[in-house]
């Protein structure tokens, strides 16, 4: 029984790791326009080598919410040579109802596609459905499980 709850306490000091870990949240930084550039979107440059590509920045970002905007896909800009242009930054303060969403926004008079995201360069690639969090708290219960129905 006290391996079970070895167990037990090793899988809850990776929680608090994991939470004291998303602390320190930060963003990718960068702008390009149409195939030029390393800031496109999908996001083509993996995140954990950001150093081989010229001009895409990891910056620590204090409020913990990033943003990505899609520039050129309406208006005047849309048949424009240059093709849409592509932003990711981290924003100064959250939206104003804290929600994750992509939707068209006015930004310095202009229409463009924003979406806006909470967590550690959460602004490079889609949103994953299934965390750390999720898998580690699963194990736990079924480790409990397991032991007491033997």
């Amino acid at each position: 029984m006290n391996t079970v709850w070895l167990l037990v306490w090793c899988l809850a000091g990776c929680l608090v790791f994991e939470g004291v870990n998303c602390l320190n949240k930060r963003c990718i930084r960068c702008r390009s326009r149409g195939e030029l550039g390393s800031c496109g979107d999908p996001f083509p440059t993996n995140v954990t080598e950001p150093e081989t590509q010229l001009g895409i920045h990891i910056v620590a970002c204090p409020s913990g919410w990033c943003g990505k905007m899609i520039e050129g896909t309406t208006g005047a800009f849309r048949t424009d040579d240059y093709g849409a242009a592509t932003q990711r930054m981290c924003l100064q303060r959250s939206p104003s109802d804290d929600e994750e969403r992509c939707a068209y926004t006015m930004w310095n008079h202009r229409k463009v596609y924003m979406c806006f995201c909470n967590g550690d360069l959460c602004n490079s690639a889609h949103k994953h459905s299934f965390s750390l969090y999720t898998l580690l708290t699963s194990f736990l219960a079924f480790t409990i499980y397991y032991c007491k129905c033997f």
